[in-house]
């Protein structure tokens, strides 16, 4: 558990409260940590120093950062390329566009405002992998850093079009001239983060009647930034106020979306990446385009594994974390995978969770089946989810107490069938329970999902012991 004046740092990044756990020193030497890795591993051909694609998701201390971490960037002789409001998919697109060695996106992602946190990618446009992170970690503690001298430092540069090469990304995976046709009326809440930079664009491209609410990104959020029922709650009433098809919610840096259908009703983030998957590979069955393998993590809808069944392939569950789950995607060359908090991933359009794909793959589905948005959720696999904590004895050693609850939960369910890949999993045909403990409080959480509520209540309530 971190306290209050040390960041949350995990292999791919760091988060904190700006001016407590998250100061200027500590932005430094982890940036330089990274810096130093890039410069040992400098693959470019012809390339002196290494290239960095810098981005923010429009909280007010963005700016200060970004200054901060292009400084320790250059001075460790890494060129630092600008591309100010970006979100984090925009930013995967542009290392690989930009022939760059990786990037640091600046996000909190939906945390509180007083937040904000450094992502790092690699030069294949996706969050480092866990490997390349402890490498970042360890340089990180051993205060290992690469300061050059005047004549070996890097370079600032602006990148001057930072959404082109995404924007067209996303529009290659859908009928832009259907979708056209259609007319839609959308409602899109960015809450005053940088979703709107590019939600804009995509949105006129594909010929939608839209209003965008929250569209300075100024990080003067207006609800809460987790796109959760609870927190959009006085977003709902958009979708009657402007006769939408459908209203649209990212988290601040857009790479989660949330859905609010025609009728006003909040349908939930896990079912973003079910309408997306269900599309996606519909199409390609259409298409004669072989279909493939999905992944998906372990704490997901079971939605995924459904739709992947419909269409005989497999589903891959990785641990939680979208590096976990891209590298599965990776190893097993899935078409398709994501994450059930609103995040789908086309490898067509990078390794990243990706809102705008999320927004431009249902508005396809729609025109697709001449449907609304609840006609398209009917349509899909029912599951009712339960979510629950857990908190561990403090008498007890962390590890102990865990690998006692989890086998006194194992013993209860005898006939489950079982896995460890992360946490405890226990699965049955129609449902299944996660017991896995928090990276960064004393708690174990516990998710169960059936096809009933109160399964998944009875469920959840095994892990309390």
């Amino acid at each position: 558990m971190s306290s209050s004046s040390e960041p949350i740092i995990s292999v791919s990044g760091l988060r904190g409260i700006v001016g407590t756990s998250l100061t200027p020193l500590t932005v430094t030497r982890y940036v330089a940590a990274y810096a130093n890795r890039l410069r040992a591993n400098l693959h470019q051909d012809g390339r002196t120093r290494p290239r960095v694609v810098v981005g923010r998701d429009g909280r007010q201390t963005g700016p200060m950062l970004v200054d901060v971490v292009a400084a320790t960037l250059m001075s460790c002789g890494v060129d630092a390329w600008i591309a100010d409001l970006a979100a984090t998919p925009t930013v995967g697109v542009l290392v690989r566009s930009l022939v760059a060695d990786g990037a640091v996106q600046i996000s909190a992602s939906h945390n509180p405002p007083p937040y904000n946190g450094l992502k790092l990618f690699g030069s294949d446009g996706r969050v480092i992998p866990a490997a390349a992170g402890l490498e970042v970690l360890a340089a990180y503690e051993r205060a290992d850093f690469p300061w050059q001298s005047f004549e070996d430092l890097g370079q600032r540069q602006l990148v001057a079009d930072s959404t082109t090469a995404h924007l067209e990304a996303v529009l290659a995976t859908v009928d832009v001239a259907r979708i056209r046709a259609a007319r839609f009326r959308v409602v899109l809440d960015s809450n005053h983060a940088c979703g709107s930079i590019l939600g804009r664009r995509l949105l006129e491209a594909l010929g939608c009647e839209f209003t965008i609410v929250g569209e300075t990104p100024d990080g003067q959020f207006a609800h809460k930034p987790e796109p959760t029922a609870e927190n959009l709650a006085g977003v709902t009433r958009l979708a009657q106020e402007f006769s939408a098809d459908a209203v649209f919610c990212q988290d601040p840096d857009a790479d989660r979306l949330a859905i609010i259908d025609e009728r006003g009703s909040y349908i939930g983030e896990e079912y973003t990446l079910a309408l997306t998957l269900q599309h996606a590979l519909a199409t390609r069955a259409e298409l004669g385009i072989s279909l493939g393998p999905v992944v998906t993590n372990c704490s997901s809808s079971r939605m995924t594994m459904d739709i992947a069944a419909q269409f005989g392939v497999a589903c891959h569950l990785s641990k939680v974390g979208e590096a976990n789950v891209t590298d599965r995607m990776i190893a097993e060359k899935a078409v398709y995978g994501g994450e059930g908090s609103g995040g789908p991933i086309d490898p067509r359009v990078g390794y990243v969770r990706d809102s705008f794909v999320g927004m431009a793959q249902v508005l396809d589905a729609m025109a697709r089946n001449g449907s609304s948005i609840s006609d398209l959720v009917a349509k899909l696999p029912s599951y009712q989810i339960q979510k629950t904590t857990v908190q561990l004895a403090a008498d007890v050693p962390p590890a102990l107490a865990i690998e006692k609850l989890f086998r006194s939960i194992e013993n209860r369910f005898p006939e489950a069938k079982v896995s460890r890949l992360d946490g405890l999993r226990l699965d049955w045909d129609d449902a299944w329970l996660l017991v896995r403990p928090s990276n960064t409080e004393p708690i174990v959480r516990a998710v169960a999902e059936s096809k009933t509520i109160e399964r998944s209540r009875e469920l959840c309530q095994a892990a309390n012991l």
